[in-house]
């Protein structure tokens, strides 16, 4: 006789529900590299700008020039402005993902466990029914030979 639980359904279920989380969490963290990855650009472009701006005002350049290169520092220091914002709700978007896995994987155990302790009740009983096969064959063996 086989093993057969009546929940495995539900198991596999809890397992594709910790898949999907997984998936969750791993698309989450990739859009918290793109953002941290797009701040990075936004630095290292307003770094540059800010050279070019030095080397501008060294160099006489029009004071037209230099104005609209000020303008842009400033645009860049709000798009870095929100950029940080974008960072600080991607990270909260990443640990309700964490949170969200742990819930599931936590689920999944439960379920797991319980088929484990259905098995193992499953195998007891098999090898008490065994047994009592055995002891029944050896008391019809006993009675045979005592006629």
């Amino acid at each position: 006789m086989k093993f057969h639980y009546t929940f495995q359904k539900v198991v596999d279920l809890k397992g594709n529900e910790k898949t999907q989380a997984e998936w969750m969490l791993s698309t989450a963290l990739g859009e918290l590299q793109a953002q941290e990855k797009s701040l990075d650009e936004l630095l290292i472009q307003r770094s540059s700008l800010l050279l070019s701006l030095q080397s501008a005002a060294e160099q006489r350049t029009p004071m037209a020039k230099i104005i609209e290169m000020q303008n842009y520092v400033q645009y860049l220091d709000t798009c870095i402005a929100r950029k940080h914002t974008d960072i600080n709700r991607a990270h909260q978007e990443v640990q309700h993902k964490q949170d969200h896995l742990s819930t599931k994987v936590l689920d999944e155990k439960v379920w797991l466990k319980a088929r484990d302790k259905a098995k193992t009740i499953f195998q007891q009983n098999m090898i008490l029914r065994e047994q009592n096969e055995l002891d029944e064959m050896a008391t019809v063996r006993f009675a045979m030979k005592s006629l």
